[in-house]
């Protein structure tokens, strides 16, 4: 599952490590990625979606019907 969020468009961060001896070594910050199923009251189906923390947060906000609208212009197969 790569470390991608499907509503906010979260992907990972990339950086150095810095060890005590100021040595460094490349590193990633993954977002918290989560695989979740909603059910879709107006298609009667339920749908998974791969969201952050972040994503979830946003999902309980505006309802998932409007967020699978918005992905669905943005042209995102659901």
């Amino acid at each position: 599952m790569s470390a991608h969020c499907q509503v906010t468009g979260r992907r990972p961060g990339f950086g150095k490590s810095v060890s005590h001896s100021h040595r460094r070594t490349n590193r990633r910050w993954d977002p918290n990625i989560q695989r979740k199923t909603y059910y879709l009251p107006s298609e009667g189906r339920r749908i998974t979606l791969t969201v952050s923390a972040k994503g979830i947060k946003t999902i309980d906000r505006d309802g998932i019907e409007a967020v699978v609208a918005r992905l669905r212009r943005q042209g995102v197969k659901i």
